[in-house]
């Protein structure tokens, strides 16, 4: 140890040099960068090296302008692990892992490799772009790389950058503000592209919407913010493979870069003046007062030109009938029939409303987007998803309105329903033709009727029948008619979401009698349907449990499939424990006693329920919490029942969620007790250490939590597992025993596992425990982000695999 530090001293005191750099654009293996030296691009306009941000004295490793007299830093590698000695030292070590030591040799950062680096050398260059690339020593600048900082921005959207998904695999590039000018660690806010079916682009305050750009229609977003300039040209690219927005200059001479700030106005492109030697601010967003997320509310529009700038659409009223805060925004002045009585009012010039509630038809025109909307009774507003070439595609939008803005010179046409009454009332020039040509042709207009009537009373009929046979699924649990939940849940409102899983969107209702209800609706888009609904309606409705959630009922109507639930008023799991400020609020004790409460539902449901019943797809978000922190199981869409004394069986359709799922179900389909057993100990690790497993990636090794702690485990030092925000309270004895009943539920072979009433056993008493053996899923094979995928799952070739997203409720 000391040979080393002695050799890091006097690699420092070789290379400190004030503005020294190396002669060429890249470090090779055999060379690093310490403090005072820097990496320069070809060109000469990037600078890679240490710096101290504002008044700090904590070290950082970044990229800045080289040509640019004013300091400004666009790209920070260790911006979450500051160095605070006095040097550091950038290497590329055996692996081929570009890594950041501390004087200390202690590893503060490394680069998350796209691709495993093979037996070739590699090298670190710093491109004309900014772009930091770590890539083959031969490759020069072929594209082909194991590592780029383009792929991990920070605070700054630089050109040729990508802001959005990569749908092969699922990782995304977002851009996250500084704290502070002293402090490059993540802020508040976030610049990302949101993965939906209609996609925009949205700036986050924390887990608010801050502000959004509406959908992308073919040629720009509905809130023109991006038009022909002569700076720059964007594009926004949604097809298969990726989900992105990014931009060009087209002048090579204009220097021009996007900042998400700490401040109120968040997003701002600025362009370097060399006549004045400063960033001219050439746009932002928010813009103006009407930018504001949600101002005026559901069915509100924002005019920057009245006052107030809020009112309500035509047909609508203030919720109030006169001034009021228009947060509450507007009602209809005409109820609804939800049928095809209703018809549809042109509005123009509008930015869309939020779009997480809308759903995308390609190859459906105008026309049949107006019949598709007419015929669900939850769409309440059409458009052309595309409106280049005249229009094309259709863009449906569910539940209510929110987040409209007037643009006089952009914006875009958008139907939205009315009832028969209301367009009755304002004298639409379509309802005054069809009353012209009923009264000049009546006897055909009979006919028509006539005819019309024979056929929705048949269609009825079917209707009817399909209905009887759908609700036959199970007659001792109650049936619940549409109306009252939609009435309970007001129109499905978004603000009585609270959260959206594999199933589709939950919301919070309110019964006549006051009981408080959580609804889980079918989405359109969902993967699961029918079967699923008619699964866990059949499955949970014979279950009673105190760790169960309690289903209350169904309701089955047409295109509706919805679930009625107790209401948890505490959310879920996932909420508290994966949260730095809420992780505060669970002790050792209450994470024990939810702990045993979860080991107790899924004892229940393996042994003492009248059918053997195996969750499949147990994690922290299906976790529930009352009023006084119980957890209670939920979801059993993917549940499955062994009968008799049965305990396994095998599927061809692998579903669950990454990071939970055992090694046999997810590469062979084979489920059993001890699936469950599996998730239930990656729940155990994620509840000790307040980790997620899926995405885990510790900068000393490329190990998943699973890994992380069997490593920790055969060092002797498994509490240094333990979340931070209980550390100094706990019962170091009983999270110990935690975490080695953790690791005994994942053991690679399902036989070694213990079943649930032994770890019951386990938990509730002092008796001496069997060592474990080696776990499942011990590395990652590569981490490509925080949250992203990271277990090594091998999907047999007979499985249709189907995984659930991991989301916060």
């Amino acid at each position: 140890m000391g040979v080393l530090l002695f050799l890091f001293v006097c690699c420092n005191l070789l290379f400190f040099l004030p503005d020294s750099s190396f002669g060429s654009d890249t470090i090779t293996s055999s060379q690093s960068l310490s403090d005072g030296r820097t990496l320069v691009s070809k060109d000469g306009s990037f600078e890679l090296g240490f710096f101290s941000p504002g008044s700090s004295k904590n070290r950082y490793i970044g990229i800045w302008y080289k040509s640019i007299p004013v300091k400004t830093v666009v790209w920070v590698a260790n911006r979450l692990n500051p160095i605070n000695d006095s040097s550091g030292l950038l290497i590329i070590n055996k692996r081929g892992n570009l890594i950041l030591k501390s004087q200390s040799m202690r590893v503060v950062w490394s680069a998350s490799l796209s691709k495993e680096v093979q037996q070739t050398p590699v090298v670190l260059q710093l491109l004309d772009s900014g772009n930091l690339v770590l890539r083959g020593e031969q490759e020069g600048d072929s594209g082909t790389y194991f590592w780029q900082s383009f792929d991990y921005p920070s605070d700054t959207l630089l050109p040729g950058m990508k802001l959005g998904w990569d749908l092969k695999t699922g990782f995304e590039r977002r851009v996250i503000s500084w704290k502070s000018a002293d402090d490059p660690s993540p802020g508040d806010f976030i610049w990302a592209v949101e993965r939906q079916d209609n996609p925009e682009v949205v700036m986050w305050k924390g887990s608010s919407k801050f502000y959004t750009t509406g959908p992308w229609n073919g040629l720009s977003f509905s809130a023109p913010t991006t038009r022909p300039n002569p700076i720059f040209n964007f594009s926004f690219v949604a097809n298969e493979d990726e989900l992105c927005y990014t931009f060009s200059i087209k002048d090579k001479a204009v220097v021009s870069r996007i900042v998400m700030n700490q401040t109120t106005y968040l997003g701002q492109r600025f362009t370097w003046s060399n006549n004045t030697q400063t960033w001219d601010l050439y746009s932002k967003a928010p813009r103006d007062e009407c930018d504001t997320y949600g101002l005026c509310g559901a069915y509100g529009v924002c005019i920057i030109s009245k006052s107030p700038v809020c009112q309500c659409l035509k047909g609508f009223k203030t919720k109030s009938g006169g001034y009021m805060d228009w947060h509450e925004g507007c009602v209809r002045s005409k109820a609804l029939n939800y049928s095809r009585q209703d018809g549809f009012i042109k509005f123009t010039e509008l930015k869309l409303p939020d779009a997480n509630f809308s759903r995308v038809s390609k190859s459906v025109n105008l026309k049949e987007c107006r019949e598709k909307c007419l015929e669900n009774s939850s769409c309440m507003a059409y458009t052309n998803s595309d409106i280049r070439g005249g229009g094309s595609g259709c863009a449906m939008w569910f539940g209510d309105l929110i987040d409209m803005r007037s643009f006089p010179d952009g914006g875009q046409d958008f139907y939205i329903r009315m009832s028969a009454s209301e367009l009755g009332m304002k004298g639409e020039p379509t309802t005054k033709i069809v009353v012209l040509v009923i009264s000049a042709v009546a006897l055909l207009a009979v006919v028509l009727i006539s005819g019309y009537l024979i056929h929705k009373r048949r269609r009825n009929i079917a209707e009817t029948d399909q209905e009887n046979e759908d609700q036959n699924i199970d007659l001792e649990l109650p049936l619940f008619e549409l109306a009252t939940i939609s009435n309970a849940t007001n129109n499905f409102s978004i603000n009585n979401k609270l959260g959206e899983g594999g199933f589709g969107p939950v919301y919070k209702g309110t019964l006549v009698d006051g009981q408080e209800i959580a609804v889980k609706r079918l989405s359109k888009i969902s993967d699961q349907g029918l079967k699923e609904l008619k699964n866990e309606v059949i499955l949970f409705s014979k279950l009673q449990h105190r760790n169960l959630v309690k289903l209350l009922g169904c309701c089955i109507h047409g295109e509706e499939k919805l679930l009625i639930y107790e209401f948890m008023p505490n959310k879920s799991l996932d909420y508290f424990i994966f949260d730095q400020t809420n992780s505060k609020l669970l002790d050792w004790s209450k994470r024990f006693h939810i702990i045993c409460g979860t080991a107790r539902g899924l004892l229940y449901l393996h042994q003492d329920s009248r059918l053997r019943i195996i969750h499949r797809d147990l994690k922290a978000s299906n976790v529930l919490l009352d009023h006084d922190m119980n957890p209670k199981i939920s979801d059993f869409g993917l549940a499955r029942t062994c009968g008799g004394d049965k305990t396994e069986g095998n599927t061809n359709r692998v579903v669950g969620t990454y990071g939970y799922m055992a090694p046999e179900y997810a590469s062979d389909g084979l489920f059993s007790t001890k699936s469950d057993v599996f998730s239930f100990g990656i729940l155990l690790l994620e509840i000790v250490s307040g980790k997620k497993n899926r995405g885990f990636y510790h900068s000393d090794h490329s190990l998943n939590l699973i890994g992380h702690a069997w490593k920790l485990w055969n060092e002797g030092m498994p509490l240094q597992l333990i979340d931070a925000c209980y550390q100094e309270s706990c019962n170091r004895a009983e999270v110990i025993r935690c975490v080695h009943i953790s690791l005994l539920c994942v053991q690679q072979h399902p036989d070694d596992r213990p079943s649930m009433p032994s770890v019951i056993l386990m938990l509730g008493s002092e008796i001496v425990l069997p060592q474990p053996k080696q776990p499942g899923f011990l590395a990652n094979k590569k981490s490509t982000e925080p949250d992203s995928s990271s277990s090594m799952l091998e999907s047999s070739s007979t499985n249709t695999i189907t995984i659930s997203e991991l989301e916060g409720r």
